[in-house]
């Protein structure tokens, strides 16, 4: 099992930046590559970033290329999601997951899921 806990979430003007964390316990960090996906009220899951478990690789969704950048402590046992640029459509609760095989934009190939964070971003 690995428990995963998000944390810096909150509310922002838009332009503003925020960074979250997700702190992973249980088992080894390095051997899981983390996503961050997110859903607004009404709408699917989303995939928003993904770092493979050395960190050498990472993807982005189109919406936040070029704004947000996932990152990884792992003797910290920690991913980052830095988000800046915010923007009112990136309303929406948070959630790290953790995929013991090759990273994916697909939140079905994740096996474990934090309980989520809430970033509101007004206008």
């Amino acid at each position: 099992q690995v428990q995963l806990v998000e944390s810096g979430g909150g509310l922002v003007q838009a332009g503003f930046s925020l960074r979250l964390s997700c702190a992973a316990s249980g088992r080894t960090f390095s051997d899981y590559g983390m996503g961050w996906f997110r859903q607004a009220p009404g709408k699917e899951r989303e995939f928003v970033a993904a770092i493979s478990r050395s960190g050498s690789v990472r993807l982005y969704a189109d919406s936040v290329k070029g704004r947000f950048t996932t990152s990884r402590d792992n003797a910290k046992n920690t991913a980052y999601l830095q988000m800046n640029s915010l923007k009112p459509e990136d309303t929406a609760v948070y959630y790290c997951a953790a995929d013991k095989g090759i990273i994916s934009r697909t939140y079905r190939d994740y096996d474990y899921w934090g309980q989520g964070t809430q970033v509101t971003v007004s206008s």
